[in-house]
């Protein structure tokens, strides 16, 4: 039987759900318990002289930057090198640095460069791995030629790589054949999986019975941690071989890192199987299209998957957000006249304040203060997303079909008291690209929205209640439960900021007043 050994890949594809952002200590030491655990190859971060980074990050521009973080580290470490993110001459000659191996992770477009990057390593003096990514997307013939050209360079590895977590067990075992059977026996073969069919730990079970003398690497990371549905875990995959091949990995120092480190950025950017992820994995897709819909949490899980179907073929393998955003603002935009509904709205409105009721948890922490102003002012009241239970309204404006849909049978007893955008209806309807904002990331705001529809509709005085911006942690966002929205840690704050750009430039022309407690109230105007 083959010996297997595990690569662990937490430092370097954990990355993407905290942007790498572990922090310098953390970084060390992360390093020196999977060292503790007899980990085979530990891949700590990326090498990129394109990416931007600091101290607190697991991303390194150059090689000095590297050996200097791991110094007291007790073993040789391994960086990732994106194809085109470094230049060959920029690498030192290797001299006995911590960092020994690196491994080349390349799209079919990139083979010359990466075969080329790949040689001039060799010479240098390190180990190299070499990853052609979306294997998948190979033919036989693609994939022997690529072996052919790896049998005369050899490389340490080559690998296997289910970048969209697609693969199934035949499907991984063809791959494994056809390389095993061609490629220079002293090269090992890796396999890099990403679970979004929840196949990781089955298909690399399937690897590892295999009859084949040669070396097999598997890459996993400490519970999984990866962008989207995420990796192989670590912890399992050690623990099947000890209990199943050879008893060689001490599991405790890897269940401290999940404890001590992990747990911590999973409560807030949580990683794992989903629907979106599996319908990206089955029209065999990026991950990151699935991320992008689900990000907006406008969308019912039907919708995303009739906008990932519509991506075409030549574009499903790279990730394009341009591409991304025009579908989903072709799909979501139904073009309608709304004269009438604003000219409805300005009567309405006319020489009154208006109230609106966003679902914030300040609409029941300071609800009296709210029912006050009510009383005092007779306002129109527009109410976002829901409908009021305690607080009198005029309006309920509805822009999200998953909220809308969320309303049940309350939607017809509103009638003319329902505003919806035109991309969930055209009944008592606005024109949903008419108050879209220019910034991508709150582009379909449901507040931003209804504030620019008023603003068209002369609306001047506006007081805000439950617009208390997106914290830390998702269930902190609303006054109901049933309406927390799973969106990434770090497009929370990006939206946070967004929104209060865009208010700050609202109050050139409104007076934007705001009833309840918000991050988006800096004062300035």
């Amino acid at each position: 039987m083959q010996n297997i050994h595990v690569l662990d890949c937490t430092l370097r594809d954990g990355g993407y759900v905290n942007n790498w952002e572990f922090g310098e200590k953390n970084i060390k030491e992360i390093a020196e318990r999977l060292c503790d655990s007899a980990i085979e190859y530990l891949e700590c971060g990326f090498l990129s002289e394109t990416k931007s980074s600091t101290e607190q990050q697991s991303i390194f521009q150059s090689i000095q930057n590297a050996n200097e973080k791991f110094a007291g580290c007790s073993r040789h470490i391994a960086l990732m090198v994106n194809c085109g993110e470094v230049k060959a001459d920029d690498i030192p000659v290797y001299n006995s640095g911590k960092v020994s191996l690196i491994r080349i992770a390349f799209h079919k477009h990139q083979i010359e460069e990466a075969q080329d990057l790949c040689s001039k390593l060799k010479e240098k003096g390190y180990r190299v791995f070499f990853q052609p990514m979306v294997t998948m997307s190979y033919s036989d013939q693609e994939l022997l030629d690529l072996i052919q050209w790896a049998n005369r360079s050899e490389p340490d590895a080559f690998y296997i790589v289910d970048s969209f977590g697609t693969m199934r067990k035949n499907e991984v075992m063809r791959f494994f054949y056809l390389i095993d059977n061609n490629l220079d026996p002293k090269i090992k073969i890796g396999f890099h999986s990403h679970n979004n069919l929840q196949l990781s730990f089955s298909n690399a079970q399937e690897l590892m019975m295999m009859n084949s003398k040669r070396d097999i690497i598997i890459d996993s990371s400490v519970f999984g941690m990866g962008r989207g549905a995420g990796n192989l875990c670590t912890e399992l995959l050690t623990q099947y071989i000890n209990e199943n091949i050879e008893n060689k990995y001490d599991l405790i120092p890897i269940l401290e890192i999940m404890d001590e480190y992990i747990m911590t950025i999973y409560s807030t950017r949580p990683w794992g199987y989903s629907a979106p992820y599996y319908i990206a994995a089955i029209n065999n897709c990026h991950p990151n299209y699935a991320t992008f819909l689900m990000n907006k949490q406008t969308l019912c899980i039907r919708d995303i998957n009739t906008i990932i179907r519509s991506i075409p073929e030549e574009n499903k393998r790279l990730y394009s957000v341009d591409l991304i955003s025009e579908l989903y603002k072709n799909y979501q935009q139904h073009n309608i006249d709304d004269s009438e509904m604003l000219q409805k709205v300005k009567e309405l409105c006319s020489a009154r304040k208006v109230l609106i009721l966003a679902p914030g948890k300040s609409l029941a922490t300071y609800s009296d203060k709210i029912r006050q102003f009510i009383e005092d002012n007779s306002p129109v009241i527009f109410a976002i997303n829901h409908i009021p239970k305690k607080f009198p309204y005029d309006i309920v404006f509805v822009s999200n079909l998953k909220r809308f849909k969320g309303l049940d049978d309350a939607v017809e007893k509103l009638g003319e008291h329902l505003i919806c955008t035109s991309n969930i209806s055209t009944e008592h309807a606005v024109n949903y690209s008419s108050y879209l904002n220019e910034e991508e990331i709150i582009s379909d705001n449901a507040g931003l929205m209804l504030i620019n529809f008023l603003k068209k509709a002369a609306v001047h005085d506006l007081y805000l209640a439950g617009f208390d911006g997106f914290q830390t942690s998702g269930e902190e966002n609303y006054f109901d439960g049933k309406m927390n929205l799973n969106i990434q840690y770090q497009k929370r704050e990006e939206m946070n900021l967004a929104i209060i750009r865009y208010i700050l430039k609202l109050k050139q022309n409104l007076n934007v007043n705001f009833l309840t407690p918000t991050i988006y109230d800096t004062g300035d105007a």
